[in-house]
């Protein structure tokens, strides 16, 4: 089988564990039989664009070439920095791409992955995006009308607790159970200032308060590594080792890790 990879595709099954299949070219390959068994990838060298299929020599912004990567609204900064939002300004790359995806509800979250951290995203991707941070708790607190509305929340509330993950102890561990409804309740008052501000400030949009419940997530993992050594198709075209687990976007081999999401674009082909 070859074609170029995309990000893992999971969801939960009726016991909250995460079912994974791997795009590869027009293909879904169903990753649970996969685990306990030898799994091989190969890069044959080629990257095609996730957005024109032009063939490149790198890959920008998970799987496009430079000039997709430059001209691309979903490529831009605020992507990563929603608060940086400059819409407004009549400056979006894609204004109508900016009215479909940016003005639109978005949730602020607690997820519990290396420890406690604070998120967002839009309102169709919960829980993938949990899943794909190797989220093992998750807690919708806000919803809020625009994405940089959220992202402005998102910066207050990372002024007290992390808006990274650690992926090195994501991926060796289960880290413990976190009350993220009392740790919510703790947090929030600390912000209302800002709250109140932004209410203020952006009357026409709508700031929400959620009472959810904690959303549990298990991860197919029968062992984690006491080491994480990175895979990467850049310094060698194969990975090959028993598939001990699937956690994020990261394929957990006896021998290390890969990261799929960072090599969208590649082209692979898959043995056994």
């Amino acid at each position: 089988m070859q074609g170029t990879l995309k990000k893992m595709r999971g969801h939960l099954d009726a016991n909250n564990q995460v079912q994974y299949q791997l795009p590869i070219g027009d293909n879904l390959v169903e990753l649970t039989p996969y685990l306990g068994q030898n799994l091989k990838l190969t890069h044959t060298g080629n990257i095609y664009c996730c957005s024109c299929g032009k063939k490149t020599k790198k890959s920008y912004s998970q799987g496009h070439c430079f000039v997709c990567m430059k001209k691309l609204a979903s490529c831009d900064m605020c992507i990563m920095k929603p608060e940086t939002c400059h819409y407004e300004q009549g400056t979006c790359r894609e204004p109508q791409w900016g009215l479909s995806n940016c003005f639109v509800d978005h949730y602020v979250y607690l997820s519990n992955t290396s420890g406690i951290k604070v998120g967002i995203t839009r309102h169709t991707q919960i829980p993938t995006r949990w899943i794909d941070q190797g989220a093992t708790q998750g807690l919708l607190i806000f919803k809020v009308s625009t994405r940089q509305l959220s992202g402005l929340i998102e910066v207050e509330l990372a002024k007290l607790i992390a808006d990274k993950t650690n992926w090195q102890a994501m991926l060796k561990a289960n880290g413990a159970d976190i009350d993220l409804k009392q740790r919510a309740a703790e947090l929030i008052p600390q912000i209302e200032p800002v709250l109140h501000q932004l209410a203020m400030q952006y009357g026409d949009y709508k700031i929400e308060r959620l009472d959810s419940e904690i959303q549990s997530i298990d991860f197919p993992v029968t062992q984690f590594p006491t080491k994480v050594k990175s895979h990467n198709f850049d310094k060698d075209p194969v990975v090959e080792g028993v598939l001990q687990g699937i956690k994020g976007q990261y394929l957990i081999f006896d021998n290390g890790v890969i990261n799929i999401r960072k090599f969208g674009s590649y082209e692979v082909t898959l043995g056994e």
